[in-house]
């Protein structure tokens, strides 16, 4: 059976098992067990067939079902020549690093025939999560859904959807992502990008050689259904719309919002959202394409196409010539639509759901976002913004390198020398005009910092896009913790003026934010959860080229504020 098939049965047993949990659970919580074998499957798209890292032989990957407050004994277990690590995307882990999964930070990846069991417990959290590889690029592959549903006897906020069908956005790459980010490392230039866009996994039929590869999605008439959205791509932000249907939001990252009807969503890679769709009361005669397409801010090549799959209602497949509606979606570069999106999430702030906002700050930071360069080495041309430069990114002009053993091994055991500097600038050592002419020298600096944050530490960071080598927007992602949106903005962040406009009632509670092409974003987070906890581009090559960093938070004096002791099985570098 291809995957694609294999995928769409999966879809199916997995609302299944949505409805078995909803019946078959007593009241308290539930320990669940999940066996991921990552193993090699050959899988064709676009007329191109490729032996590629999956979990399971399935892409997307299965889908993990739980509730608020379970516990989940995930065995991973590598069957494949490269190096794994699987992050569970925005689980708080509460004290529960070693299972996190990024690779070098939390833990040493599982080597070929080795397994690690992957323990957490999911607390005060329910809604769409995902779980993705957490090492290079093979994250294009290895990803899937995550479920919390409430706890037993606690309803949705919303009404009860007739029936609820996760949408993971993929891209889909005809050559092996490896080998691409490998070259790129090289020759210092932009990776080669996809060769289509995905609806859990189906690039459907808007590209060549790949209607049958489809992912359809079959309603009937006067229902409301929950779409649960993930966008898994690897390099792009998406823009998402049904033809002829609106969408109501109530929930992001996990976190329940303001409900708000719109006809366009966007959704950066890291983020998730469930979204309402109330079909048409009756039978329209009618199919239509749900589709996707990027968010362009930047200056680099990008797969400038489309995805499509098909809402098509009840009793209509079996009539040949339906009309197709298609949406309309905004233009590439629409960071105007961007920023009237983002501007309409608000915390839910219910007496049930609180949107507890730090209100005092013990510790501010300023953070610069953005490109610049590596020299050349020596006797080599590259391929970066000039001959004798490598594409490098950034954060306050420290270029992340990663360590060749774990951050929080390191830490826990007190064995920090030589592995990472605690000294992370707390602002940028060379202050410029951030988003007017970029200054001349673009080199970055190279090293493994880390900012320590005492236990509790009431944070507020701002995070400066930089308009070296383009302004461009960036999803930046925090491992451990949800942080909450107070303030974004154009230009360069003004600090006698810009904080009197923060939110510091209602703003949204997420784990991965745009920070705004050309512009600037502020979060504020309670450093509660000890451990190593990575932060970084949600796009994958600005990763790759070191826009990336750690936080170090603390134990406090309490047993239950410290890091648990590292699990048995723990994976050795």
């Amino acid at each position: 059976m291809g995957a694609s098939a294999a995928g769409m049965i999966q879809l199916g047993i997995s609302l299944v098992a949505v409805c078995l949990l909803a019946m078959a659970e007593p009241g308290h919580a539930a320990t669940r067990h999940y066996t991921f074998d990552i193993n090699l499957q050959n899988v064709t798209r676009l007329c191109h067939t490729k032996s590629m890292v999956t979990v399971n032989g399935q892409f997307p990957g299965p889908k993990i079902v739980a509730r608020e407050g379970d516990r989940l004994l995930i065995k991973v277990v590598n069957h494949v020549q490269n190096n794994m690590s699987i992050h569970w995307h925005g689980i708080r882990q509460l004290r529960s690093g070693w299972a996190d999964g990024p690779a070098y930070i939390t833990q040493c990846p599982i080597q070929t025939g080795q397994s690690y069991v992957y323990n957490y417990t999911i607390v005060g959290q329910r809604g769409t999560l995902w779980w993705h590889a957490h090492i290079s690029w093979l994250r294009s592959t290895v990803y899937g859904p995550i479920i919390i549903l409430p706890k037993l006897g606690v309803p949705y906020p919303f009404q009860k959807p007739y029936k609820e069908v996760p949408i993971l956005f993929g891209e889909w790459f005809n050559a092996d992502t490896e080998a691409i980010i490998n070259q790129a490392t090289i020759t210092g230039g932009g990776p080669n990008v996809s060769d289509a866009y995905t609806i859990n996994g189906l690039p459907g039929p808007l590209y060549n050689c790949s209607a049958k590869d489809t992912f359809k999605l079959n309603v009937k008439p006067d229902k409301t259904y929950m779409l649960r959205l993930i966008n898994a791509a690897l390099n792009d932000e998406l823009f998402f719309s049904i033809a002829n249907h609106s969408l109501t939001v109530v929930d992001a990252d996990a976190v329940y919002v303001k409900p708000f009807s719109t006809d366009v969503l966007l959704i950066a890679p890291g983020q998730t959202y469930n979204v309402l769709l109330k079909t048409k009361s009756v039978h329209p005669n009618a199919t239509f394409f749900m589709a996707a397409r990027p968010y362009v801010t930047g200056q680099g090549t990008f797969d400038n196409s489309s995805v499509a799959g098909i809402l098509e209602y009840e009793h209509t497949s079996h009539v040949k010539t339906l009309p197709v509606f298609k949406p309309t979606l905004p233009a590439l570069n629409d960071t105007a639509y961007a920023t009237k999106f983002s501007n309409k999430l608000r915390s839910l702030g219910s007496k049930q759901f609180p949107a507890n906002v730090p209100q005092k700050v013990d510790k501010q930071f300023f953070f610069t976002v953005g490109l610049g360069t590596n020299p050349c080495p020596k006797n080599q041309t590259c391929q970066g913004p000039t001959n004798t430069t490598k594409f490098a990114a950034s954060i306050n002009n420290v270029s992340f390198v990663m360590p060749t053993n774990a951050l929080l091994q390191s830490h826990y055991t007190g064995q920090s020398n030589g592995v990472y500097s605690p000294y992370f600038p707390i602002s940028p050592l060379i202050p410029f005009n951030y988003t007017g002419t970029p200054p001349n020298n673009t080199m970055v600096s190279n090293g493994t910092k880390l900012t320590v944050l005492p236990f509790n530490t009431s944070v507020e960071l701002i995070m400066q896009d930089t308009s070296i080598l383009g302004a461009e927007s960036h999803p930046l992602h925090l491992h451990g913790f949800n942080f909450f949106v107070v303030g974004q903005g154009f230009g360069n962040f003004d600090k006698a003026k810009d904080p009197a406009k923060f939110n510091l009632v209602d703003p949204v509670e997420r784990n991965t934010v745009g920070v705004p092409s050309g512009g600037w974003v502020a979060i504020r987070f309670l450093a509660d959860n000890p451990g190593v906890w990575f932060m970084h581009c949600h796009l994958e090559v600005h990763t790759s080229w070191g826009l990336k960093m750690a936080w170090v938070v603390l134990d406090g004096k309490l047993p239950n504020q410290k890091v648990l002791p590292p699990p048995a099985d723990l994976p050795k570098c």
